[in-house]
């Protein structure tokens, strides 16, 4: 198979003995992807052919012709980038079009590169200093961060973050960095971005399986999520000033791990008495949201691979969004379609928040069942909404059903997807509604 092949799209059989159902054909070295007139699905059916281009051992696709719009050129890109191969994709088109795909190109690559790192490669303090140096190369004069690791946490106040990471010899941190383009520090802050940061998650004391605990290297997907949308966002002529809270740590057993039973009191006057140490994103996002409130944002937006219940309920091919703002969600539903990423909303009352009851707490952080129990992504979303100010308006929290995928499948490689950083992208420049 040639390094480089030419990829057409057309709504024409060019060969004579073209079989209808056939997606891909190659003549003379070149691939043609069929799109049929009558398709219900165009973008899955161009990301499902260039997955098989993709495994017929193609290095780099370069796309030809005239029928490539946008949509189609990014669903070809999906489907056909995959580890060590994340930008080996040539768009066609007009100059504007083409440099903002590259621009989205390199940045899912990054995020997706970074999920796809291992453990030992990407500690928490690593991931922190990632999103540092990616997000400043974007913006060198508007970005200035800090950062608080292992015990200068405890010290803060930050209960949760430090002991979900307390128990590794990685120490924990929290990331907030700041990019404002107006230099000026009085300027109000458009938007918070709050990513879940466990870099290995064990389960702790709540140990996972072997097989639950495989691809846990990935947990820290929303942490690359919203890093990512940020840096997007910022190519695209972001102007408005955003904050990045990133909650990093490793979830791990030792004889200084937090345990079963222990109550964390939060900033707010919130305790929690810890149900499941597997439930663990909950814990240290409730931090994340803390310090975002302290800015009074318009937007609060979380994103975070939080609950095996969402994937249960949206079999991993949506992102699950939950909300008390229902403009607000209706807004984020509309800007997921118009970018072509699949996101549902789930159930999410204020009533929720009971729905992880203690005998000795304000809250438990879930039940001491597996999964925690019926509802289980609406509950940790309930578990959330004590943290965020103005009884939830203005917060979205995104589950990221779809950021992973360990196995190789008929629309992705195997790895992270960066799904969720385009429409974040999005909502960060877009005018929000009334």
């Amino acid at each position: 198979m040639n390094s480089t092949c030419q990829i057409s799209l057309i709504n024409q059989p060019i060969l004579a003995d073209w079989q209808r159902e056939k997606l891909v054909q190659m003549d003379e070295g070149n691939f043609y992807i069929y799109v049929h007139l009558a398709d219900s699905f165009p973008l899955q059916s161009i990301q499902k052919a260039a997955r098989s281009i993709e495994k017929m051992g193609v290095k780099f696709a370069k796309l030809t012709g005239d029928m490539w719009s946008d949509e189609a050129q990014w669903a070809f890109a999906l489907g056909f980038t995959c580890v060590e191969k994340l930008t080996s994709v040539e768009f066609t088109g007009e100059k504007s079009s083409v440099d903002s795909l590259n621009d989205k190109l390199a940045v899912f690559a990054w995020a997706r590169d970074l999920t796809n790192q291992t453990p030992t490669q990407l500690p928490p303090e690593g991931l922190a200093q990632s999103a540092i140096d990616y997000i400043t190369a974007q913006a060198p004069d508007s970005i200035t961060a800090k950062v608080i690791a292992g015990e200068a946490l405890e010290k803060a106040g930050w209960v949760g973050i430090y002991n979900v990471g307390k128990g590794s010899v990685h120490p924990p941190c929290l990331l907030e960095l700041d990019f404002n383009p107006s230099q000026d520090g009085n300027t109000p802050v458009s938007t918070c971005l709050v990513g879940k940061g466990i870099t290995f998650d064990s389960g702790g004391y709540s140990i996972k399986s072997n097989a639950g605990m495989f691809n846990m290297k990935a947990d820290m997907g929303g942490a690359a999520v919203v890093a990512g949308a940020l840096a997007l966002a910022i190519r695209q002529g972001l102007n408005q000033r955003v904050k990045l809270i990133l909650c990093c740590a490793e979830n791990m057993i030792s004889s200084h791990a937090y345990k079963l039973s222990d109550i964390l009191t939060y900033k707010n006057g919130v305790t929690c008495e810890v149900a499941n140490t597997d439930a663990e994103g909950r814990i240290v996002l409730a931090d994340g949201l803390l310090l975002a409130s302290e800015s009074e944002p318009n937007m609060i937006i979380d994103a975070a691979t939080l609950t095996g219940a969402s994937v249960m309920a949206t079999g991993g091919d949506y992102s699950a969004l939950f909300s008390l703002d229902q403009n607000l969600a209706e807004q984020a539903k509309l800007t997921a379609k118009s970018v072509n990423e699949p996101l549902w909303q789930l159930p999410l009352e204020p009533w929720h928040q009971e729905k992880c009851p203690s005998e000795f707490a304000d809250t438990a952080n879930s039940r001491p069942i597996p999964g925690g129990g019926p509802g289980g992504a609406s509950n940790a979303a309930g578990f959330l909404s004590r943290f965020v100010p103005n009884e939830g308006k203005g917060w979205l929290h995104f589950d990221l059903s779809a950021a992973y995928n360990g196995n190789s499948n008929g629309l992705w490689a195997a790895g992270a997807t960066g799904l969720g950083i385009a429409t974040i992208a999005k909502l960060l420049t877009a005018a929000p509604l009334e």
